[in-house]
């Protein structure tokens, strides 16, 4: 995101991804009113940084001796970049939400039960994922903080809870309280299950600006 932090960067790439066609150095410099060889250096900056990719053509059609070198031509990259601040989910909230409406449609449940098995499943996934990481000790509290803020839950430390500063999903939980907490619950608790911490329990626990779920030592209980 710093390489679009410079206009005349950014008007490239802006530039760039409006055409319907993949644009040459000529063609792009001249689009945005720069020197030919600034257009270079900037367009370049760009493919380095991911955010455009690049093609040869002869753009005159002709083949063979004498149809000249063929044209650096630059596009938009089919790479994907997002940033949040604070950090969102949606990707993963539509994901598991998917899910489990096509189970809901194929096995006659109901949309709700669906969703929350979806998320159960998505839980165990990133939470071997976590383990993998870890290694085959057991996770300590601040092992599970730190693992959930991988995905943005932004844990902190309340005594022997441990509360989820920010909910990934904040604008779905915001119009769907009921459906994204029961998801985030089911998610966190399959999280911890496999990750492997036993003596840690996902609660549902509402309160403002913050996650739905905390995360509780039995000591607690």
């Amino acid at each position: 995101m710093s390489a679009l932090a410079e206009p005349a960067r950014r008007a490239l790439y802006l530039y760039v991804v409006a055409q319907p066609e993949p644009v040459s150095r000529d063609g792009a410099a001249e689009g945005v009113g720069l020197a030919r060889h600034t257009a270079k250096f900037h367009l370049d900056k760009l493919v380095e940084e991911g955010l455009l990719d690049t093609e040869f053509r002869r753009l005159s059609g002709r083949r063979g001796p004498g149809a000249g070198r063929p044209t650096k031509l630059y596009r938009r990259s089919a790479r994907q970049v997002a940033v949040t601040l604070p950090q969102r989910q949606y990707d993963l909230a539509g994901q598991i939400l998917a899910e489990g409406v096509d189970a809901a449609a194929r096995d006659a449940t109901p949309v709700l039960d669906a969703v929350r098995s979806a998320a159960t499943a998505t839980g165990h996934r990133l939470g071997a994922e976590a383990r993998q990481r870890w290694g085959p000790a057991t996770p300590t509290s601040g092992d599970v903080a730190a693992a959930l803020g991988r995905y943005g839950y932004e844990p902190r430390q309340d005594g022997i809870v441990t509360v989820l500063g920010n909910c990934p999903f904040h604008a779905l939980a915001r119009e769907h309280t009921a459906l994204v907490c029961g998801m985030n619950l089911s998610l966190i608790a399959a999280f911890l299950e496999e990750f492997g911490c036993p003596g840690m329990q996902a609660r549902l626990d509402p309160a403002p600006e913050r996650c739905c779920v905390t995360v509780a030592e039995e000591a607690s209980a």
